[in-house]
């Protein structure tokens, strides 16, 4: 009978919960990293009208959740994620369809795409897709 080794796997820590504020600044972060504090203000200054003061917040609080990193270069701070952007957005989905949807995909699905619009290119995306979910 073989022997089974065991190996050593570092756990993977849970996925901060992170606000909807939060997600803003996080999707300007993993687009633009390593991205300043005053280049995150400057990137939302046209999007939303938050003050600097707020975007400094939502960053220390990205930090504290451990969703950021940073390191001090002059007077400036660099933010760089330390969660993936599509690990988050995947465990976001997840568990909004497991609140809403009792975790069933189908069901989502169906009403969603029942009630809206679809391009042909947006059909043909889907569809490829689901058929590259048969093999």
């Amino acid at each position: 009978m073989p022997r089974l080794i065991k190996t050593r796997t570092k756990p993977v820590p849970p996925l901060p919960q992170i606000s909807d504020a939060e997600w803003t600044v996080m999707k300007i972060i993993w687009q633009q990293s390593p991205i300043s504090t005053s280049q995150v203000v400057q990137a939302l200054e046209n999007r939303i009208h938050w003050k600097p003061k707020t975007i400094h917040t939502l960053l220390s609080r990205l930090v504290q959740k451990g969703a950021l990193t940073f390191e001090k270069q002059g007077r400036e701070y660099l933010f760089r994620p330390l969660v993936d952007a599509r690990h988050c957005v995947h465990e976001a989905s997840r568990s909004f369809l497991n609140r809403v949807f009792d975790g069933e995909l189908a069901p989502f699905l169906a009403g969603f795409l029942e009630r809206e619009k679809l391009s042909r290119a947006e059909i043909a995306e889907l569809r490829r897709i689901l058929d590259g979910k048969q093999s």
